[in-house]
């Protein structure tokens, strides 16, 4: 096992995360936005849904990925962009009113992280996510080509 491999390739998202929220050097913000986007989804989607996209995470994302997970049988329904971004801020826990502070933040803030995450995984694992979202989500996901 390269764990300098695995770690590299967390870093790289990380990286890519901070560059898409605007702050390349604050990879503090850039982990805690990360995580928090991570853990709003995990709460949204089934456990067989989860486990599909874990399944594309490199290893040290599905560490965060998992990091204090209770799992429910019935996900958490979020309806609209509202709600995901108040369950954002509540993973972001303390600092989660200061990284988003407005709902555009916060919008914006999910929207970097979607994106990146979306270079990392199959189109096919996003569709999958898609459909089991609210259509007033998709969005956050960006374009096919991001």
């Amino acid at each position: 096992m390269d764990f300098l491999k695995y770690a590299e390739k967390g870093n790289n998202i990380l990286n890519e995360v901070a560059v898409e929220l605007g702050f390349p050097d604050n990879k503090e913000l850039a982990g805690r936005i990360l995580r928090a986007v991570l853990h709003t989804l995990r709460a949204r989607l089934t456990i067989q849904e989860s486990f599909q996209l874990m399944a594309q995470l490199p290893l040290v994302l599905k560490g965060v990925y998992v990091e204090g997970w209770k799992y429910q049988e019935k996900p958490f329904r979020i309806k609209h962009i509202g709600e995901f971004i108040t369950n954002v801020i509540h993973e972001d826990y303390p600092v989660g009113h200061h990284d988003i502070a407005t709902v555009k933040d916060g919008e914006n803030a999910i929207m970097a992280v979607l994106k990146v995450l979306r270079r990392h995984i199959s189109e096919g694992e996003v569709q999958s996510i898609l459909a089991s979202i609210p259509q007033e989500l998709h969005h956050l996901w960006g374009d096919a080509e991001s």
